[in-house]
């Protein structure tokens, strides 16, 4: 291991996307394979490649949209110790479903997402528990009229109760999503806050699960987390408070 890579070990995730960007994240992730038998580093490399193509050209505030897959997975990797490499895989395309259907089923733009026929492509391209980790960790179309903060919310207390593993990958994107606040800019900020502090509670009561597959050291890991992340959202919604036209 050369002394840039020794160095990239030890930088936390939003340290390396800030200096190194996606390839430093796609750098760190070859590095910490090497914990996988073969097997799973090949199949966990062949869905960081295909996240990366899925995921081109989109973007979030401030980087290429597969920086986050990326973090979310090296987060279950490093931090939770998650060596199954279905899990692994399934949090690299845990957004592609939601996000990207019609690119993963190469199909128009027209119509409802194809939502199922996106989740049968992953199944045939790595496995059917891959297909169900990443469908049970996708929220589902909003109904019209229904209001976007209970609908992730009821997603969140349904969908996640009868999958352990799923549970793991929702706590690593939420930590990425919540605790990484910070690192968004403009309206999304104070949307996010409003949305994920109320998710806070539920994801709490599903990582005291006993079923949920983590080490004691790791859930108390994540508590701490979790507690950041609500001090973080109450400090912006307290600043939004304080201006009229904090965005919605």
């Amino acid at each position: 291991m050369t002394t840039s890579d020794a160095q990239l070990t030890v930088m936390p995730l939003h340290a390396v996307t800030e200096v190194y960007g996606e390839a430093g994240l796609r750098r760190r992730l070859d590095l910490e394979l090497r914990r996988l038998p073969p097997e799973g580093r090949t199949a966990v490399g062949s869905a960081a490649d295909w996240a990366s193509r899925l995921h081109a050209g989109q973007r979030r505030t401030r980087e290429p949209y597969v920086n986050h897959p990326l973090r979310v997975t090296l987060r279950m990797l490093v931090h939770y110790r998650v060596t199954d490499p279905d899990v692994l895989v399934a949090g690299l395309l845990h957004d592609v479903v939601e996000d990207q259907p019609w690119t993963v089923t190469g199909t128009e733009r027209a119509g409802p997402p194809p939502v199922e026929e996106a989740l049968a492509v992953i199944a045939r391209r790595h496995d059917p528990r891959v297909a169900a980790l990443v469908a049970a960790v996708t929220t589902p179309p909003r109904p019209a009229g229904a209001d976007r903060i209970r609908h992730y919310l009821d997603h969140l207390t349904e969908s996640l109760a009868g999958d352990p593993w799923a549970r793991v990958i929702k706590l690593s994107d939420f930590t990425d999503n919540g605790v990484g606040i910070i690192h968004s800019s403009g309206p999304i900020v104070a949307r996010s806050a409003r949305k994920y502090d109320p998710a806070v509670p539920i994801l709490r009561t599903h990582l005291d699960r006993p079923d949920t597959p983590l080490a004691a050291d790791v859930k108390d890991h994540i508590r701490g987390q979790l507690d950041l992340g609500r001090r973080r959202f109450a400090a912006i919604l307290a600043a939004c408070a304080r201006f009229p036209d904090c965005a919605v």
